[in-house]
């Protein structure tokens, strides 16, 4: 296995479909990245839609030095194919409380929850095109963006399952 291509995702996670996998047949790299959330699986697809509006992650390198809001906007629940998320990538597809499906030049991502035990496990493939050696470059740091994304959105959702507990 390629270091930089899997985060916390099982063996049997990084082999199934994904709605992004019909979008970018062709792509050149495969990355997963999953992790567990004590939450049930609607509080960490609401988290999820949060995405429209920040990217979660390292905020002052991808949003510009402004905190990823702490508090859910429960507005951004509604979606439509189309919408901006993280501003650079379009809504392609979506399964209320399930998955989400995003697509920018060059990249396709799909976040997936599913219910685990009392919570949630959430399941991120992003596919990249391009050539390799520039797919895998960017492959290799969104690992470290993902990875904070993941660990921030798991600490909200588990944050709100425990105040509404």
């Amino acid at each position: 296995m390629i270091p930089g291509l899997t985060w916390g995702a099982r063996p049997s996670e990084r082999t199934a479909k994904l709605a992004c996998d019909a979008l970018f047949p062709g792509a050149r790299v495969q990355a997963d990245r999953a992790i567990s959330i004590n939450a049930r699986p609607a509080i960490v697809f609401s988290w999820l839609c949060q995405l429209r509006v920040a990217p979660y992650s390292y905020d002052l390198l991808d949003n510009f030095g402004r905190r990823s809001p702490r508090e859910r906007n429960p507005e951004l629940l509604h979606l439509e194919v189309g919408q901006r998320f993280m501003t650079v990538f379009a809504l392609q597809s979506f399964v209320g409380g399930e998955q989400i499906t995003l697509r920018s030049k060059g990249v396709a991502v799909t976040y997936a929850v599913r219910t685990e035990r009392a919570g949630s496990r959430l399941h991120v493939r992003v596919l990249f095109g391009g050539p390799w050696v520039s797919a895998r470059l960017l492959a290799l740091g969104d690992l470290v963006m993902m990875r904070k994304q993941l660990l921030t959105l798991k600490s909200l959702a588990e944050q709100e399952a425990a105040f509404a507990g």
